[in-house]
């Protein structure tokens, strides 16, 4: 099983990131970095065990993304679980596990990503998205505080 790790650390609260990552609204700000749109009626997160979410990614160039998946566990605010694909018709589906934990001036993340079928080179590319999506995370919590 193909598989990314990233940690990143954060100047806000457990509560503030792990809204980022169940609020639409800040969802809808750093999933997909500054220079992609995710319309807020796009997106839905019924966050709760068996719950579901998707999104659509607006692209530059006129395109799009269409994002599925299920939560399987949440912990508030310290845990959460969920699939993800951009292929909703395939049975396939990463799966996301967000630990967070609270460190001196802040909160430190722990993100993992199962990605069935991704080559090093697929997984390479997912590190650097996440990475700048994680950008525009940190300046989204930061000014939450």
């Amino acid at each position: 099983m193909a598989e990314l790790s990233i940690t990143r650390s954060f100047a806000a609260t457990l509560q503030a990131v792990f809204d980022a990552w169940t609020d639409p609204e800040k969802f809808a700000v750093w999933f997909g970095t500054d220079g992609v749109d995710v319309p807020a009626e796009t997106l839905s997160m019924d966050v709760r065990p068996g719950g579901s979410w998707n999104a659509v990614m607006k692209l530059p160039d006129d395109t799009s993304i269409s994002w599925v998946g299920e939560y399987l566990e949440v912990d508030a605010p310290t845990h959460l679980v969920m699939t993800i694909t951009d292929n909703p018709a395939l049975d396939a589906r990463g799966v996301i596990t967000v630990d967070l934990a609270e460190v001196a001036g802040g909160t430190e993340m722990s993100m993992k990503q199962e990605s069935p079928g991704f080559d090093q080179g697929q997984l390479d590319q997912t590190v650097i998205g996440y990475n700048a999506f994680f950008d525009v995370m940190s300046t989204l919590v930061a000014e939450s505080e």
